[in-house]
C-alpha cells in the first residue's frame, strides 16, 4: 500500500502531463456552458440569482476532486473498492434511519453543514466493487449464471434502499449501470433474454404493488401522452407540455441568449435542474442543442476508448462503468424532457444545478483518467 502511494514531486508532474487533457478540457467546456445556461434560467428569479456562482464554485471543487482521483494509483482504487461499497451502503442505511427529507423524498444525509446524497455515491462504489469482483473471478468460461449471483446481490441491496427513499430514477440507473458490467462480463445470451423477459413480465406487478401513488400518476401521464389521450395540462402533464413548447419554440437557431419566453417567465418547473435542456433548446435552438449533445457523445466516446485500451480487467470495467453511469444520466434526462420516459428526477450532468451529482460525475471521469494513466499496468497479483 505504501508503495502505491509514493507521490514524489517528479511522479506527480509526470502523471499530470500524462492525463487525457483533451477529455478534461471538453468537460470544463461543458461546465462553462452549464453556468452560462443556468444564469439565463435563474436571473429573473431573485431567490435563485446566486445559483450560477454556486455552480461555478462547485465545479472548481469538483475539478480538484477529478484531478485528485485521477492521480491516485489504480491499484489503490482496487484495494478500496469493497471498503467504498460497504461505507456507502452504511450511509444509505443512515438515510433510511434519520435522513433529511426534501421535495417529498428522504434522500439526503446531513453531515455538519453539508447535505449529501449517498445514492449518488453508490453508483461509483458499485462500479468499483463489481470491477474488483470480476477482476478476481472472471475467466473465458464465465458466461453462466452462478458467477453473476453476487453482483446481482450487490446491485439489489442498495437499489432496494434507494427505491424506498423514494428515488426511482437512481434505482433504474443503478440497475442499468450495474447491468452493463454484468453484460460486459460475458453473461450468456439466453440468460440475458430470460432476465429481460422476466423484467417485462414483472411490469404489471411493479405498477400495481410496488410503485407509490404519485409514481403511478407519472406513468399514467406518460402512457396517456404517448397514446394521444387527453392529459390534465394544469396538473400531471403541465411540466412536460411546457417543456415541449419551449423546445419547439426554439426552432433551428433559437430565440437568443436570455430571450426565451418559457425560461424567462418561469413556465417550466425545475428548469434550472432536471429541465435545463429546455432552456438550451429554446434560446439556442436545435443546432446548438445538438452541438451540446455531440460534445457529450465525444466525452463519452473518449472514455470508452480509454476503457478499451486498458490492460487490466479492473481498469476496463472501472472506465466502462464510470462512462455508463454518466451516459445513463444523459439518456434518462433527455428521454424524460422529451416525454419519452416518465418524469423521474434525473439531472443533466454539468448543466443542471446540483452539487452531489457534479461530484459524482467528476469522480467518474477522475477514475477514467486514473485508468488512462495505468493503461499499461495489468495489475497482476491483485
Amino acid at each position: 500500500m505504501a508503495g502505491s502511494l509514493n507521490f514524489s514531486r517528479r511522479t506527480r508532474l509526470q502523471d499530470l502531463g500524462g492525463l487525457p487533457w483533451g477529455l478534461i478540457l471538453l468537460i470544463c467546456a461543458m461546465a462553462v456552458i452549464g453556468v452560462a445556461v443556468l444564469y439565463s434560467a435563474t436571473y429573473t428569479n431573485p431567490s435563485e440569482a446566486d445559483l450560477p456562482m454556486k455552480q461555478a464554485v462547485r465545479f472548481g471543487a469538483a475539478f480538484c476532486v477529478m484531478i485528485l482521483v485521477a492521480l491516485i494509483p489504480l491499484k489503490v482504487w482496487f484495494q478500496l473498492a469493497w471498503t467504498a461499497y460497504f461505507s456507502t451502503f452504511f450511509l444509505l442505511v443512515c438515510v433510511e434511519l434519520f435522513g433529511v427529507t426534501g421535495g417529498g423524498a428522504q434522500r439526503w444525509l446531513q453531515l455538519g453543514p453539508v447535505a449529501v446524497q449517498p445514492s449518488e455515491f453508490m453508483k461509483l462504489s458499485l462500479t468499483l466493487v463489481l470491477a474488483a469482483y470480476y477482476h478476481k473471478r472472471w475467466t473465458d468460461e464465465s458466461g453462466g449464471f452462478v458467477l453473476h449471483i453476487p453482483p446481482l446481490i450487490l446491485i439489489s441491496l442498495p437499489a432496494f434502499l434507494i427505491f424506498k427513499q423514494p428515488d426511482f430514477g437512481t434505482t433504474l440507473a443503478l440497475f442499468a449501470s450495474g447491468g452493463i458490467l454484468i453484460f460486459l462480463a460475458g453473461l450468456y445470451k439466453r440468460i440475458i433474454f430470460a432476465v429481460v423477459a422476466a423484467a417485462v413480465g414483472s411490469v404489471p406487478l411493479i405498477y400495481g404493488f410496488v410503485l407509490q401513488d404519485y409514481q403511478r400518476e407519472r406513468v399514467d401521464t406518460f402512457v396517456a401522452q404517448l397514446t394521444g389521450q387527453s392529459v390534465n395540462l394544469i396538473d400531471d402533464g403541465y411540466q412536460i407540455e411546457q417543456a415541449k413548447i419551449a423546445i419547439g419554440s426554439g426552432g433551428l437557431t433559437g430565440k437568443g441568449y436570455m430571450e426565451g419566453t418559457q425560461a424567462q417567465l418561469d413556465y417550466i418547473p425545475e428548469q434550472h435542474t432536471d429541465f435545463i435542456l429546455t432552456v438550451v433548446a429554446e434560446e439556442f435552438g436545435f443546432l446548438a442543442t445538438t452541438g451540446v449533445l455531440l460534445i457529450w457523445a465525444l466525452i463519452l466516446g473518449l472514455g470508452l476508448v480509454i476503457a478499451l485500451r486498458a490492460t487490466s480487467l479492473f481498469g476496463r470495467f472501472v472506465a466502462a462503468g464510470a462512462v455508463a453511469t454518466v451516459a445513463f444520466y444523459i439518456l434518462f434526462n433527455i428521454a424524460m424532457v422529451l416525454g419519452l420516459l416518465p418524469v423521474v428526477g434525473v439531472p443533466l450532468p454539468l448543466l443542471s444545478y446540483g452539487g452531489t451529482v457534479m461530484i459524482t460525475v467528476a469522480t467518474s471521469f477522475g477514475l477514467v483518467c486514473a485508468v488512462h494513466l495505468a493503461k499499461d499496468d495489468p495489475l497482476q497479483g491483485l
